[in-house]
């Protein structure tokens, strides 16, 4: 039994996230997650809430609340929204936590002690007309590199190029607007990322089977113009995980917080000693995933990630467990993804635009947007949702294909044979064709999973249903019935034991859809199809069943056309 540690980029806490967050990132991990479950691997789960900085200071303050309530409050609808849309995590938690204060000022200490912190007086930007230094990315104006009007003052989203707010073209607050701005000096911690470049680089040169996208990422930061950079890990604001060496005081820091950005990867490992703490258990329980002294040397860890996060995971946070000089469990594999684009325009919290995730939910459920959104995910490049695509994919893969199959075996076998799997006949050459055929897919199958190759995987598992409903079309059981009715019940029984069997494979993209197949079989039997002969024989004759109900509704076009209406991309 292998052991898969998981973490999905933590969303940010001020607001509901949109379908292009929840591809980027949750979504794939949860399907990668779900998959080694099901083949009986361990595996820890884990994604929080990215909880501090000033969005969540501006986001409180537009709602009339202090900082700490409203994080505990949208915590609550995140971690409810998750669960809805199925997202299996073995524990949600919050960077805010009283564990990641803790463990983001013990990194903090061994960096200094290992000599990777400089304090730094610098320059930053106070606006007048908030009365507040500005946060980097609070500083908008144009980028010097692409022109893109809107880039934020530590980084261009456009064109991913990392950015001081000094070298914006007119820049301006992004809270007020104006433009008001002077330079003040504050001083300020930086983590020495430039003194671990060839560290970096040569633990990068190791990943070889990265994905192009993460590692041209990560080279491009280590690289392009004066290389890898130093970068801020301390910020002036009230609200987040006050700076401290260790348990030390740190002089001249007062009144001073940790950059959101510096605590947020933390609380990967900060999250896994809240489960343990949540479930009473010993620290030795968590750290068995994260510590290679402590058994976590025979884990494997796997990143999911938008591509916005890659500089990041690949670098910063790297340059943190590698800087403390303790056995700390590096990343074996990021699977990062590229956006997923709204009907001719982007996605995008900030600006309101796009289908959000509780919206998703109040038309339709989980299964119908997580069979789209994996089978779409914009794997080696940007993809795009339209209604036309989303009503096709549904109608044609959830409705035509998997719940025909469903629905036609099941209502035949009542009508002709009653409630229970029949007995009688015999499976012949046709019936041993298609379980090669389908031997030779879900070996296909899982290694497109094992790959986290999510497109992949999705056109396979399609494919197995297709054959399914291309056997029933060429035997016929309805015509059999007619003449041998033996051999009828012995293709109606390998139809309902497929019904089994495309619940167990289908259980990673659309898990509820799956529970409810399993229970109209009236059975537990999730066991993977290592020998796919014998899991086409798990429903034995006289085994009961009951007909469900339709698995998936068509999508009409009277009810695309309201959607394309409702959801013009605008959110108050």
């Amino acid at each position: 039994m292998a052991r898969i540690l998981i973490t999905s980029a933590i969303p940010y806490i001020n607001g509901i996230k949109h379908l292009g967050n929840l591809i980027g990132s949750q979504l794939p991990a949860d399907l990668f997650a779900r998959y080694q479950r099901g083949r009986g691997n361990e595996v820890m789960f884990l994604c929080a809430t990215d909880e501090h900085g000033t969005p969540a200071e501006l986001a409180a303050a537009k709602a009339g609340k202090p900082v700490a309530e409203y994080c505990a409050e949208m915590h609550e609808v995140q971690a409810d929204i998750a669960k809805r849309f199925g997202l299996s995590f073995d524990h949600f938690g919050r960077s805010s936590s009283p564990q990641n204060h803790k463990l983001t000022q013990h990194f903090a200490g061994k960096l200094a002690e290992a000599g990777l912190i400089r304090e730094v007086t610098e320059k930053q930007v106070y606006s007048n007309a908030d009365g507040r230094f500005l946060p980097d990315r609070y500083i908008e104006g144009t980028c010097p590199n692409c022109g893109y009007e809107k880039a934020r003052g530590d980084q261009c989203e456009n064109c991913t190029k990392q950015l001081d707010p000094t070298d914006l073209i007119d820049p301006r607050s992004a809270i007020s607007g104006s433009t008001d701005l002077e330079v003040r000096e504050t001083k300020h911690l930086y983590l020495r990322q430039s003194a671990m470049k060839d560290q970096l680089d040569a633990w990068i040169d190791s990943k070889t089977d990265w994905p192009v996208l993460t590692t041209s990422i990560a080279k491009k930061w280590l690289h392009d113009g004066d290389g890898l950079q130093d970068r801020g890990i301390t910020r002036d604001l009230d609200w987040g995980i006050p700076v401290k060496k260790g348990d030390a005081d740190w002089p001249g820091m007062e009144g001073k917080v940790f950059y959101v950005w510096f605590d947020a990867p933390i609380e990967y490992i900060a999250c896994a000693k809240e489960w343990a703490d949540a479930h009473g258990k010993p620290d030795t329980e968590w750290e068995r995933w994260w510590r290679t002294d402590k058994g976590a040397d025979d884990v494997r860890y796997v990143q999911f990630m938008g591509k916005d996060n890659v500089p990041f995971h690949t670098l910063s946070f790297p340059a943190t467990i590698l800087g403390s000089g303790e056995p700390w469990k590096l990343v074996d594999h990021l699977k990062s993804f590229n956006y997923l684009n709204y009907d001719g325009g982007q996605f995008s919290t900030s600006q309101g635009r796009g289908v959000f995730m509780d919206q998703a939910l109040d038309i339709l459920p989980a299964d119908y947007w997580r069979w789209w959104l994996l089978s779409h995910a914009p794997e080696s490049s940007d993809s795009e949702f339209t209604w036309e695509n989303f009503q096709q994919s549904v109608n044609k893969d959830l409705a035509d294909v998997l719940g025909n199959f469903v629905s036609r075996i099941t209502k035949f076998c009542r009508s002709k044979f009653g409630e229970e799997v029949p007995a009688g006949g015999a499976y012949g050459e046709r019936e041993q064709a298609l379980i090669e055929e389908l031997t030779k897919r879900i070996r296909a199958y899982e290694a497109h999973m094992e790959a986290m190759e999510v497109r992949k995987s999705a056109q396979e598992l399609r494919a197995i249903w297709v054959a399914g409903n291309e056997y029933l079309q060429a035997a016929a059981p309805w015509s059999t019935f007619k003449e041998e009715p033996e051999q009828a019940a012995a293709q109606v029984r390998l139809g309902l034991n497929l019904i089994r069997l495309y619940a167990v494979l289908s259980a990673p993209f659309i898990p509820e859809t799956s529970a409810r197949m399993l229970s109209a079989m009236n059975t537990l039997d999730t066991s993977w199809p290592e020998d796919v002969d014998a899991a086409l024989s798990a429903l034995p004759a006289g085994h009961a069943f009951t007909v469900p109900d339709v698995l998936f509704a068509k999508i009409t076009d009277e009810q695309r056309e309201d959607w394309q209406t409702r959801f013009a991309g605008v959110r108050s």
